[in-house]
């Protein structure tokens, strides 16, 4: 469900070339934040909009799309954030 989320804001806000979403929530099962209902997932991107941003914009670009998922959904978040001439 939390997957099926972030990959619908993400592909709203950048319709990127590549998305790719792990869910290891699984291996967190005892971690606080995961016994709080907030998962684990790492996201790789490429799309257009990080051309010539810097990681940290990446990253606030990509908080800001998932909004309150980011508060409620998520726990932990593994980025890696390309432009297409980077891939």
């Amino acid at each position: 469900m939390t997957t099926e989320l972030i990959k619908h804001n993400l592909t709203l806000a950048f319709k990127p070339e590549i998305l790719e979403i792990i869910d290891s929530s699984a291996a967190h099962a005892g971690h606080a934040g995961a016994r709080a209902g907030g998962g684990h997932y790492h996201v790789t991107i490429v799309a257009d909009a990080f051309e010539g941003k810097s990681a940290v914009q990446r990253h606030q670009l990509i908080y800001q799309a998932l909004g309150d998922l980011m508060k409620q959904q998520i726990h932990a978040l593994g980025i890696n954030a390309l432009s297409p001439s980077e891939k």
